[in-house]
């Protein structure tokens, strides 16, 4: 008999049984893969399909996850990320060289507008930015050198949808790669490659994983050529997904049609209801009549999403007074989970942008984000209600 000392390295991994499967995908929570033959390691170092070498590079459960994150959103294939913005920033690396231009959506997550003025900064990649209104300001920037237009399905924070056909549209006529963030909608709302996105970008951590307890991120392909282009520089980002967050990340959408509809059924309600308060100047929420984008985002989206934002008439103080003074909601930065969560955009997600990129973008000083949660409606308005006193 072997020594403890070896038995205990060496556990016993049972093959799986002939005639039944685990009705949960397994969590392969390893980093690296026995080989028999120098040769078969050798060819499996070759690309990113084939037998796994090291999790970096793939990992069964991780691979589950990409599977079906590219059937959710009509793709060929997937990389699962560590995190959104490893994914956001794994695509511009291996997308974008010195001199190249990007074409971006003007309100964009505070952390994709950082990283794209890195790139200015550090690389001189020239961004344009564009309101998504219009194709017209589209084509009167694209050029020659135009490599990328980047736009999301749902602003973050303001709620504007950007005309998603007819920029993607464009984009393919004049040869560029048109990539659309598509957390805030999930793939239940909106599919975006099936509105002509080559790529469409993901944080897991929100809606698709849902429970406020994983970290992760995706990018999504309508042609796996694209992921096969890009899949060698993410290697060597090395922000590849752990194991146990894909696992969980796959828990939670066996649950996101049914949590998307609790979330838009909620969000319609209290953007009814904070419409009509004195102490509220405006709000956006996509499916709210009366928005600038409201015919657009009865077009793409299949609901009005679950993530909502006010402007309160007192300004940057009452905005953060109002985030401090709610009870049964959270003050926090993320979004996308079962509870319902606030923050004060202009002094936290958006702080990197100054005065006047904060009003291009339309986060004003008195804005609130708010994440709506699954909770009772009629709970969270009473207590709304109590914080829009107190500020």
């Amino acid at each position: 008999m072997k020594d403890i000392r070896t038995r205990a390295v060496h556990v016993i991994n049972e093959p799986q049984a002939e005639g039944s499967r685990p009705l949960s995908v397994p969590l392969v929570q390893s980093s690296a893969f026995a080989f028999d033959s120098a040769a078969e390691l050798a060819r499996a170092m070759a690309g990113p399909d084939g037998p796994y070498v090291y999790s970096r590079r793939g990992n069964p459960t991780v691979r589950a996850l990409e599977h079906t994150l590219a059937d959710l959103e009509g793709g060929q294939s997937a990389i699962a990320f560590a995190s959104g913005m490893g994914a956001i920033s794994g695509v511009l690396l291996a997308l974008l060289r010195p001199g190249d231009q990007v074409i971006a959506q003007r309100c964009l997550y505070g952390g994709t507008y950082a990283a794209l003025a890195d790139l200015a900064d550090r690389y001189s990649v020239e961004v344009r930015y564009i309101s998504g209104d219009e194709v017209a300001e589209f084509e009167s920037y694209v050029g020659p050198r135009t490599r990328l237009l980047l736009l999301e399905t749902v602003a973050n924070p303001t709620g504007r949808v950007p005309d998603l056909p007819g920029l993607l549209a464009a984009a393919r006529r004049h040869g560029v790669i048109g990539a659309v963030d598509n957390s805030l909608a999930s793939p239940v709302l909106c599919r975006p490659l099936e509105l002509g996105a080559d790529i469409v970008l993901h944080s897991t951590t929100k809606y698709l994983a849902g429970h406020s307890d994983v970290l992760g991120g995706a990018a999504v392909f309508a042609d796996d050529a694209l992921r096969r282009r890009i899949w060698p520089r993410t290697v060597e980002l090395g922000a590849a997904a752990d194991p146990f967050a894909a696992w969980l990340t796959l828990r939670g959408i066996a649950t996101l049609p049914l949590r998307m509809r609790e979330h838009c059924a909620n969000a319609a309600l209290l953007a009814t209801r904070l419409e009509a308060h004195p102490a509220v100047t405006a709000v956006h929420w996509p499916w709210l009549p009366g928005g600038p984008s409201y015919a657009m985002a009865r077009k793409v989206l299949s609901g009005g999403g679950g993530l909502l934002s006010f402007e309160l008439a007192g300004g940057r103080e009452a905005g953060q007074g109002f985030v401090e003074g709610v009870r049964l909601a959270r003050l926090a930065l993320s979004l996308g989970g079962v509870e319902t969560l606030v923050t004060h955009p202009a002094s936290t997600s958006h702080r990197e942008l100054d005065e006047r990129a904060l009003e291009l973008a339309g986060i004003g000083p008195g804005l609130v984000r708010m994440s709506v949660g699954i909770e009772s409606p009629d709970d969270l308005w009473r207590d709304l209600e109590q914080a829009l006193t107190g500020a």
